[in-house]
């Protein structure tokens, strides 16, 4: 049985990587959930989660867990107490944050004193006002509840393309009970790009494998970082994948960033493009590659691939 997914008193949750990297991310989303007349609420106020130098040891968990805390103060007072992930680290990070905060007293009680000696009292945490599972998810969660209502919103046929998926691993590989679709050969993604009328290649050599950046690996540790994304990129190509759909946007900076550099390195042409689910559904239903999907921002070029879309047949 499917956990239960929230259409509303949504705080959509604002990513570092995505407004910085691929703004076209939040501009799809916000217009897919327009499409599904799903409620949500962006706010200023919220900060980032940490996760980029969470991972990379610039941020202990401690310091993580007070900023996770005083996000959470942000969507209670909006009256927001769902937030929805664009990003799985943000998603990772917040669930973990959650269960830090709910389970271990010492920790949440340290937190707030913080919050206290900084007159700050307002922003204190109550244990179990949020919950890991009902309170915490990923675009992708909100998108599958309704995923039966998206074929009647598809203007462009999409059907020829070879589309392939990765599902990044903070939100497959972290949070095992929450995940849906599966993690041995997860479906999430691939259920999604049906709903808008394609089929994906299904499972393919390397489709479980990560995408090799790591975080710090893609810096202290560049050679197996890129041998990793080299590895996963050959396997694509091996099926002739023209679109990678993905959910994770550090996934889309290490394939998109990088893929015109391993193929110089390699000596092989790989001739696919990347996309973000949301920007693959809002540019199905319609959304303009520029202004919607965000094109620019790809260091692939989009229209290498998306030549000529037609429209669905009425």
């Amino acid at each position: 049985m499917m956990k239960e997914i929230p259409n509303k008193d949504i705080l959509l949750f604002k990513s570092c990587l995505v407004s910085v990297e691929y703004p076209g991310i939040e501009s799809s989303t916000k217009y897919v959930f327009d499409k599904l007349n799903i409620d949500y609420l962006i706010s200023d106020k919220q900060t980032c989660c940490t996760g980029l130098g969470h991972y990379s040891d610039i941020f202990d968990q401690f310091t993580t867990t007070a900023i996770g805390a005083r996000n959470l103060s942000v969507a209670k007072e909006l009256k927001r107490p769902n937030l929805v992930m664009m990003c799985a680290t943000c998603y990772a990070i917040n669930k973990k944050v959650v269960n830090i905060l709910n389970k271990k007293d010492n920790v949440r009680e340290d937190v707030n004193k913080v919050f206290d000696d900084s007159n700050l009292s307002h922003l204190k945490y109550e244990k179990n006002s949020f919950d890991s599972t009902e309170n915490m998810f990923h675009v992708v969660d909100i998108l599958y509840s309704k995923k039966d209502e998206i074929p009647d919103l598809i203007k462009y046929d999409l059907s020829n393309f070879k589309i392939a998926t990765h599902h990044g691993c903070h939100y497959c590989k972290v949070h095992y009970d929450d995940t849906i679709g599966g993690v041995r050969n997860p479906q999430i993604l691939d259920e999604l790009v049906e709903a808008c009328g394609c089929e994906t290649v299904g499972f393919y050599d390397h489709k479980r494998t990560t995408c090799g950046s790591g975080f710090r690996q893609r810096y202290s540790n560049k050679e197996l970082s890129m041998t990793v994304t080299e590895d996963k990129l050959n396997s694509l190509e091996d099926e002739n994948v023209e679109i990678l759909v993905h959910l994770c946007p550090n996934c889309h900076v290490q394939f998109d960033r990088y893929q015109n550099l391993i193929s110089e390195q390699c000596g092989r042409k790989f001739n696919m493009i990347h996309l973000n689910i949301a920007q693959f559904i809002a540019l199905a239903m319609g959304g303009d590659l520029e202004k919607v999907v965000g094109s620019k921002a790809h260091t692939v070029p989009l229209d290498s691939v998306l030549k000529d879309l037609k429209e669905v047949e009425q």
